[in-house]
């Protein structure tokens, strides 16, 4: 019997260490979580592109290595990783998995999703990033960090957690998804919505689900790391739509999950 495999996907600025309390839980449960740690996030070779392409074949190489089909998770920005492997591997991917993720429709990036919501710039985390490398990464100071993602998470795990971010390339967050109906739009999907989320707001998590229809939601009235703020209801909703996307036998019709006309 292959694997139930979960791939963790971490967001900008961050590291595999954001799944650190979902593994355990995740294992329990009678699953295979592997935890991937992407290019363009704390440290990278001046010299290499790293973009969505180069990206999400680093995700797609650890898909290809494991038996059988996996779940993605993405949480924030690595909702866009996650949508693009599953657009370049629909047979492998069982099912994809938004956490406060950035859910994109084809071709959009969050600026331009911000701009179509109508939310005034700079939004979330945004107004409080350093550049750093000649301007071509950013990093966020602890204090913004632990305030606008973290800040219903116990105190201690908040500043815990605000040090442990990198600076981030910012060709590797700066992305727009290309997919298509016929691959991306057959996977099934579910969107863990953060309704006190300060960087990733409420009214964009609902642009996206409007604009890229079909995802089975779940709504947690927490902030942009239910990681830390609230796991057991994390679990619960990753380990449920896992446990059903796994047990289908056939893919979504496209017309189910496509972008909005």
């Amino acid at each position: 019997m292959s694997a139930r495999n979960i791939v963790l996907i971490h967001g900008a600025w961050a590291g595999g260490w954001v799944w650190d309390r979902v593994c355990g839980p995740l294992k329990s449960a009678g699953f295979n979580p592997v935890v991937v740690e992407l290019p363009g996030s704390g440290s990278w070779n001046p010299d290499d592109v790293i973009d969505l392409d180069a990206v999400a074949e680093h995700v797609v190489a650890v898909v290809e290595s494991l038996d059988g089909r996996c779940t993605l998770v993405g949480h924030s920005g690595g909702g866009i990783v996650a949508s693009q492997v599953a657009e370049l591997l629909p047979s492998r991917v069982a099912g994809l998995a938004y956490v406060a993720g950035m859910m994109l429709p084809s071709q959009m990036d969050f600026g331009m999703l911000c701009i179509e919501v109508g939310l005034a710039s700079p939004v979330g985390i945004s107004r409080w990033l350093v550049p750093v490398d000649d301007g071509n990464a950013t990093v966020v100071p602890p204090e913004a960090g632990a305030a606008v993602f973290f800040h219903e998470a116990p105190v201690a795990d908040a500043i815990f957690a605000a040090r442990m971010l990198v600076p981030q390339l910012e060709s590797a967050r700066l992305m727009a998804p290309v997919w298509t109906e016929e691959r991306f739009g057959t996977v099934p999907r579910l969107y863990v919505e953060c309704t006190l989320d300060r960087t990733v707001p409420i009214e964009a998590q609902r642009a996206m689900q409007k604009l890229v229809p079909g995802a089975q939601v779940v709504s947690l009235d927490t902030d942009h790391a239910p990681q830390l703020s609230a796991l057991p209801e994390l679990i619960e909703a990753i380990a449920d739509f896992a446990q059903n996307a796994f047990s289908r036998t056939r893919r979504l019709e496209p017309a189910a999950t496509g972008p909005s006309s």
